[in-house]
């Protein structure tokens, strides 16, 4: 059986974290899931996903910083990282493009399963 691809979930309210934890796992990923910045950036440290799933307004390290750190540290910086927001504003876009993030999504303009078949497209 070939080896789920991993995924580190960053996201601090609970029934979309629930939501998306379990439509990724009905397809068949490996989902480690984050409540906030600190623990994202040594989950990310300690698993090396394949792919971050980021929240942006997370509790003590906001997902730009989680971003920033993720992208300065050699063993992460490769893993591509795609920003989940409720913010659509072009300057948030702008900021995580140039922080080095593969995607940024507006988590209210897609079902979980569109996100899957957007992660799929980097991941392959």
């Amino acid at each position: 059986m070939p080896t789920k691809i991993k995924i580190l979930l960053v996201e601090d309210d609970q029934a979309i974290l629930e939501m998306y934890k379990m439509k990724f796992t009905e397809e068949g990923y490996d989902i480690t899931a984050a409540e906030d910045g600190m623990t994202a950036l040594e989950a990310a440290k300690k698993e090396i996903p394949k792919m971050v799933l980021l929240d942006i307004i997370l509790p003590k390290l906001d997902g730009f910083s989680v971003l920033e750190e993720l992208k300065k540290d050699p063993k992460t910086k490769n893993i591509p990282v795609l920003l989940l927001s409720n913010l659509g504003q072009d300057s948030d876009k702008e900021k995580g493009k140039k922080l080095g993030a593969v995607d940024y999504c507006v988590k209210s303009d897609l079902t979980p399963m569109q996100l899957v078949e957007k992660v799929r497209t980097y991941i392959k």
